[in-house]
């Protein structure tokens, strides 16, 4: 019992580890003060300038805003899972499943993965991630497993996308459209056949590893969680990770679950660039712009925050009996989603301060030209690029934000060298991709794990030989392509 308590007084809470960062990144543009770079917007030359203390006070509140969009898609989110879970189809749902797989659950774990990579390499999924977690882990939990099986069949799953992404507006899309304001000609062909290579072996690594340690503590060899970290698992997670053999949907819950699954599908035929992959497709979906003003296709958070927010309302004229519970669901799952806000906001407040000193765009301008100017082969360059990207990553978590400052330099650089182009785009999307499986400036990471109960310092020790393989695989095959295309 006293290790115990000595273990959890040395826990670092989530907040504490976020406003560790924010200092450290404004200490970094005080060493940086002074130092000239080209502004992205306007051309012309800036300079750093180190963050005073005003703008580190305001930096949490810069980031609530910054991260606007986000915040008020989440407290959509909490809302539709709180009239999700009074209904009970979820619970219910959950122990049907877990039965019906009996002797075959870790099934669910390569299943769930797949489905969740999808999302990763089509449309990036993160932000919209954040409610699975505790869904997932208690059904783990259900299934015989633990919490950690549970949120890394949802970072793992939804992040090997996102490394490997194909069509991913975000990332991929953004990179692409960087190199090619910048004068620099894409082959989209060989981007897709690296992204599925990247996409599918990280899937693969991943699915192996989650679930080689889903049968270990299946056969009671061992979790990486305590047994109070455990017992305080099930208390936040409630019934949902009993199983009762008799149990049986009724007509209204499988309505429910009809409807849940449908909110999801729907999610995603918003965000899937439908213009990008075919105009044909996209016209023909235009008239789908009446819910939110604007088509499926070019859905932001604003857009999947009314449409949950509007598939909430209608799972509980289904399945609740008592429809004067609704409104006191809608608050109860608002105030669910504070705190996974309130971390969102203050990991967002990093990036505030970066692109608020010109420290952000600095430090990758600087990078990028002095490794460019190395006259290294291309395979060590590929390779050392791959390296600075990763570094880059944890003070640009943003795919997007990297791509626009890093592409727009790397692009005509490598094209001038006569290499692959191509290859320099998924190396800015893999490398971001990797970093954004564990960092703590990543807000839907540290708000997940937090609603999910597994504490980020216990996720970066038991993913710390995965993310180390990971790291490897994604570093060879970019390197590689890089000496062949």
């Amino acid at each position: 019992m006293a290790q115990q308590q000595k273990k959890k007084r040395r826990s670092l809470n989530t907040f504490v580890i976020l406003l560790c960062v924010l200092l450290v990144v404004s200490l970094a543009t005080w060493l940086a003060n002074g130092q000239a770079y080209t502004d992205s917007e306007t051309g012309e030359l800036a300079e750093v300038a180190g963050a005073s203390l005003s703008d580190i006070l305001m930096a949490p509140i810069g980031g609530w805003h910054d991260a606007g969009d986000v915040i008020g898609f989440v407290f959509c989110l909490g809302i539709f899972l709180s009239i999700l879970n009074a209904t009970g189809a979820l619970e219910v749902g959950i122990h049907v499943l877990v039965k019906n797989l009996k002797g075959k659950e870790l099934a669910l774990v390569w299943i769930l993965m797949f489905l969740f990579s999808i999302g990763g390499t089509t449309y990036g999924m993160g932000e919209e991630t954040v409610g699975f977690y505790i869904l997932l882990a208690a059904t783990m939990m259900a299934a015989g497993f633990d919490p950690m099986v549970g949120a890394a069949t949802v970072l793992l799953g939804a992040g090997s996308g996102v490394l490997g992404s194909t069509i991913n507006p975000f990332a991929t899309g953004a990179a692409v459209a960087a190199a090619v304001d910048s004068g620099v000609s894409v082959n989209m062909g060989t981007v897709y056949v690296e992204a599925i290579i990247l996409w599918l072996g990280t899937y693969l690594i991943s699915a192996f590893f989650v679930t080689a340690y889903a049968k270990k503590v299946k056969d009671g060899k061992g979790s990486i969680f305590t047994s109070e970290q455990i017992a305080e698992c099930k208390a936040a997670y409630g019934t949902s990770t009993e199983i009762d053999d008799n149990v049986k949907l009724t007509g209204k819950q499988k309505g429910v679950l009809i409807v849940f699954a449908l909110s999801f599908v729907v999610m995603i035929l918003g965000f899937i660039p439908w213009e990008d992959l075919n105009e044909g497709i996209f016209s023909a979906l235009g008239f789908t712009g009446f819910l939110t003003g604007n088509p499926l296709g070019w859905w932001w958070f604003d857009d999947a925050a009314t449409w949950f927010l509007l598939m909430g309302f209608v799972m509980g004229l289904i399945g609740l009996d008592d429809k004067t519970k609704l409104m006191p669901c809608v608050i109860n799952g608002f105030t669910d989603m504070i705190s996974v806000n309130l971390v969102i906001a203050l990991a967002r407040a990093t990036t505030v301060i970066m692109s608020s000193t010109g420290f952000g765009t600095w430090l990758v301008e600087a990078s990028i030209t002095a490794l460019s100017a190395s006259g290294l082969p291309a395979p060590v360059f590929g390779f050392l690029d791959y390296v600075l990207h990763v570094g880059l990553s944890f003070l640009v978590p943003s795919s997007s934000g990297l791509a626009s400052l890093s592409a727009p330099i790397v692009s005509p650089i490598v094209a001038g060298m006569g290499w692959s182009v191509e290859t320099s785009i998924m190396i800015n999307v893999a490398a971001n991709g990797f970093v954004n499986l564990f960092t703590p400036t990543c807000g839907f990471i540290m708000g997940g794990l937090a609603l999910a109960r597994v504490p980020w310092e216990t996720w970066v020790k038991w993913a710390g030989k995965l993310l180390a393989v990971i790291a490897v695989f994604s570093a060879v095959v970019l390197t590689v392509a890089m000496a062949i295309l």
